[in-house]
């Protein structure tokens, strides 16, 4: 089967020649590749996400856009009551898993001709897109928040991305964004589906650490759930490809003041954009992700759950991890808060991943208050 690109809505499919990120019905878009993964190669390779090249869907080498990225390093942790292991993604070129998905990104983009794109961010995905920009010599606008952090702000800007910093919420920078996405390509990590192709490869590298096994549990932050939404396409990838006989639990977290999916979850109902209150874990302030209805299957399917963590349980799994050699950023502490507040529900004998996503010196100022005021 070759690659196709699909409208998880209405069906409508694509050719891949076309620079489309959308369905004109409103739906988001699916990529249906066949992932083949030839093991004998994949040894003999570079240790990079691009050494499962027979899985992501770019026709040619030549458009790949890489800083040779990926294989970030696993770790194992223990806590009072066992031992985790830490898949450690905020080691990455710009400092955030989001570089994963911008190399599959930007290689389309390339393969397509694009010179110029928009995005909008809470501060991570434009920091990434606008680095992997800059090595392909495609022009860049970002468009964030304004209480988007300044460590974040300061590497867009150095990048040479176009920043627009704007009054209001997340939803208001994407808004903006989605103006510009009339005329410019919108190289969203939320809407783009080729970014999904990028972000599971972690899936990939975890299962392949782990000797080609697949770890019974996996524990996530979640915002507008790209990463969830990769991990889960990568397990599937393999075990349909009979590398694995299962697809590991997925435990999605959010901040509680800003929980959408989690209320989805639990009240069985539909997405609708509620009023959220300020987090430390800015990165997952998402109030109406768009693939909301994926997310939540994939979280079924797998027998997962989506849990909450409090402001104050964040920054407590942040020292945590701090005072043992594992700087990250709030964001990136959620999924520790999350494990730490959901051991109950977990088997002593089942293994579990926390994927650690974002590096603390992207959000030095909170780290700075967190760590002065003990």
């Amino acid at each position: 089967m070759d690659t196709l690109i699909r409208c998880s809505k209405c069906g409508l499919a694509f050719s891949q020649s076309e620079a489309s990120w959308a369905c004109n019905c409103g739906g988001v878009l699916d990529v249906l590749h066949p992932a083949e993964f030839p093991l004998e190669k994949i040894k003999r390779r570079t240790p990079t996400m691009w050494r499962y090249r027979e899985a992501i869907p770019i026709a040619d080498d030549s458009n790949i856009v890489s800083f040779n990225e990926g294989f970030t390093p696993i770790s194992s942790l223990r806590t009072e009551k066992r031992s985790v292991l830490l898949k450690l993604d905020f080691l990455f070129p710009t400092g955030s898993f989001k570089d994963r998905g911008s190399s599959v990104l930007l290689s389309r983009i390339k393969e397509l001709g694009v010179r110029s794109v928009v995005e909008d961010s809470s501060g991570n995905a434009g920091a990434s897109i606008a680095a992997y920009c800059a090595m392909a010599s495609v022009e860049c606008r970002i468009y964030v928040a304004e209480n988007t952090s300044e460590s974040k702000l300061a590497q867009i800007k150095a990048f040479g991305a176009e920043l627009h910093i704007v009054p209001g919420t997340r939803e208001d920078a994407s808004e903006r964004a989605s103006d510009d996405a009339r005329t410019l390509y919108y190289a969203s990590h939320c809407w783009n589906p080729f970014f999904l192709q990028g972000t599971k490869t972690v899936a990939y590298e975890i299962a392949e650490q782990l000797e080609w096994k697949t770890p019974e549990v996996l524990i996530v932050p979640v915002g507008n759930g790209t990463l969830l939404l990769g991990a889960y396409i990568g397990f599937t990838d393999l075990y349909l490809a009979g590398l694995s006989s299962k697809i590991p639990k997925i435990i999605g977290v959010q901040s509680e003041n800003c929980a959408p999916l989690f209320h989805m979850q639990r009240n069985n109902q539909t997405l609708s954009e509620g009023p959220a209150s300020e987090t430390v874990a800015e990165g997952i302030a998402v109030r109406k992700p768009i693939r909301a209805e994926q997310i939540l299957d994939a979280v079924k399917i797998t027998g997962g759950w989506f849990t909450t963590t409090s402001d104050t349980d964040i920054e407590e799994a942040a020292t945590y991890l701090a005072r043992r050699g594992y700087l990250v950023e709030p964001t990136a502490a959620v999924a520790m808060a999350g494990f730490a507040k959901n051991q109950s529900r977990l088997l002593q004998e089942e293994s579990v991943v926390i994927i650690l996503t974002g590096s603390g010196l992207k959000d030095t100022k909170n780290l700075s208050k967190l760590f002065t005021h003990q």
